[in-house]
């Protein structure tokens, strides 16, 4: 039996890096990886559709050069070429990860873990060969997968987003079901590439959790822009697959395509674990509580990522992969919160970060906003890119900066420096007194904190209230 001060269940954006934190604080590390290094985020999440939108964006905005004064003719794209990209681009962070583990001392096994106990760990290979392991510490990232409902039926037609990322050709048609950040980012792909996409969403609209006025600058520019047909408000029945195609029902329409892409969320990744046998008990939804340091009710066990429930971004898993690392080795981190950003590559983009106005509502706090649109600014506007705005939130007490979301070209860069001003607990004074440099988009972020007050320099000033005069 191998015996470790840390075992990592899960090589995926929260488990490398508690493993490479552990190795970095002297403790002896081991990962067990069932499937690829980078877990969903490197090899089917994040990376392949990023680098295919980015793909895709491209030959969206050289069909439309002619804006710019600029002659493209017969553009047209190799979808093996750019799955070609899309792989290697993959093959090389996985190739780094391994790098990493390696060069940190620390011992990879393949296979699928399972406790025997709180502190011992079986893992069998594929070849069915088992090797136990002893660790003092367990760290639990393994992840969540895409959720088929239980009432698509089995078809080569329908498929979940790893198995439409793996498409050696797209469609000519494709049914999108579910309007959440997955199920858009890839209509938006598709559609770029002149697929005629129909999303379906059983909610009110599509990318519900947004503010109002964020969702609808990217439904319009969808729907005017990109030509996807969205049907909203209603649940799709009556969805039948054959050889020929796939068909559903939805608000009283018909709606057909050759491929159905069900994108309505995710499960955590439990199966086999035998949580039971460490002293761990999954919620009602299955996924695994913790506490603020990622610790569960086992206490040399801990958990991170998506497995635990919380955000579903890597980004989150990282940071919390470190901090259950800092902690299982005593190098405690004091719990205060941290704020995560989200960014969705949907036309246009999207980053949110902190409160936003509606969950501000729900919460009964009251807010106020500055805001600055896109159309309005040099750099925007010199790289026709003036579809967006940029937004603050922001406590009318205090002027404390509360929350912050853009819309728009680069929103998901912009939202860092949104984030950090969150994060250190600066007021929109503060924000508007710096300084930033033109022409940028980054300079939105300015003017909107001007406009919290108005006093915002670039857009028409607020009306002001007649003085009432007394005799």
């Amino acid at each position: 039996m191998e015996k470790y001060d840390v075992v990592v269940i899960g090589a995926g954006p929260g488990g490398y890096p508690a493993a490479i934190r552990s190795a970095q604080r002297g403790a002896s590390v081991a990962v067990i990886e069932k499937e690829a290094l980078g877990g969903t985020c490197l090899n089917w999440g994040c990376i392949p559709t990023k680098t295919l939108i980015a793909t895709s964006s491209l030959f969206w905005t050289m069909g439309h050069a002619s804006r710019f004064g600029l002659n493209a003719e017969n553009v047209a794209f190799d979808y093996k070429a750019m799955l070609q990209n899309k792989n290697q681009v993959v093959e090389k962070l996985r190739t780094g990860i391994a790098m990493l583990i390696k060069g940190n001392g620390i011992a990879l096994h393949e296979g699928a873990a399972s406790f025997i106990d709180r502190n011992r760990i079986a893992v069998k290979r594929a070849g069915g060969e088992e090797t136990l392991l002893a660790s003092a510490h367990t760290i639990i990232a393994t992840g969540a997968y895409s959720d088929l409902p239980a009432f698509l039926p089995k078809s080569m037609r329908i498929m979940d987003s790893r198995a439409f990322l793996d498409l050696a050709q797209l469609p000519q048609s494709l049914i999108v079901m579910g309007g959440g950040i997955i199920g858009c980012e890839l209509a938006c792909l598709s559609a770029q590439l002149g697929v005629n996409v129909t999303v379906v969403e059983l909610m009110e609209d599509i990318l519900a959790m947004l503010d109002p006025d964020l969702r609808t600058v990217v439904r319009q520019h969808m729907e005017k822009q990109l030509k996807i047909r969205i049907l909203a408000g209603h649940p799709a029945e009556s969805v039948t697959a054959g050889e020929s195609g796939v068909k559903l029902q939805i608000g009283g329409q018909t709606v057909e395509a050759d491929l159905l892409l069900a994108a309505m969320g995710r499960r955590p990744m439990t199966q086999g674990l035998a949580l039971d046998k460490a002293g761990v008990t999954p919620n009602p939804k299955g996924f695994i509580p913790v506490d603020e340091f990622g610790q569960t009710r086992a206490a040399s066990l801990y958990a991170v990522g998506d497995v635990t429930g919380g955000p579903q971004l890597a980004h989150a898993a990282t940071s919390q992969g470190l901090a259950a690392a800092d902690n299982a080795l005593g190098h405690r981190q004091s719990p205060r919160k941290s704020v995560v950003p989200s960014c969705i590559f949907t036309a246009p983009e999207i980053g949110v970060a902190g409160l936003s106005e509606q969950e501000a509502k729900q919460q009964n706090q009251t807010v106020i906003t500055g805001k600055f649109p896109f159309l309005a600014l040099g750099r925007a506007l010199a790289a026709g890119e003036t579809v967006g705005f940029v937004k603050w939130i922001v406590d009318p007490v205090t002027d404390q900066l509360l929350g912050a979301q853009a819309v728009g070209a680069h929103a998901t860069e912009l939202i860092a420096e949104a984030t950090a001003a969150i994060q250190a607990e600066l007021t929109s004074r503060e924000i508007a007194r710096t300084i930033h440099a033109h022409p940028t988009l980054s300079e939105a972020w300015m003017e909107a904190a001007h406009a919290v007050h108005g006093e915002c320099i670039h857009t028409s000033p607020r009306r002001k209230k007649p003085e009432t005069k007394t005799a």
